[in-house]
């Protein structure tokens, strides 16, 4: 199973093929994903690395962990699994049968 490696404090010019290369490295690496903020198109300063070979992945940890990457201390470590959210993206709920709450009912 491949070992998901998180990725902070990314330079914000950094973009996927950079952070592929920083971690090949230490072995194959799997995918690199820089995260980007939707609306502006810029990097968020994070992402993750995905290496099948658990023993390079956990060295690669160690190794980069603290190293300065583009003048910035990079934060390595082994990823969390995501929390799942709830429900939805504040949607609009309601309608004609008074059904969102609010709203003046006389």
């Amino acid at each position: 199973m491949a070992k998901k490696i998180y990725v902070g404090n990314l330079p914000f010019t950094c973009r996927d093929q950079e952070l592929s290369d920083i971690f090949a490295d230490f072995g194959s690496v799997d995918s690199a994903k820089v995260i980007m903020d939707r609306d502006s198109g810029r990097s968020k300063g994070f992402g993750f690395v995905e290496m099948s070979d658990d023993d390079a992945a956990m060295k690669a940890i160690d190794s980069l962990n603290g190293k300065e990457v583009g003048g910035r201390a990079l934060n390595v470590s082994e990823a969390k699994p995501q929390e799942k959210r709830e429900g939805g993206g504040g949607g609009f709920r309601g309608g004609r049968d008074g059904g969102g709450g609010g709203g003046f009912r006389g």
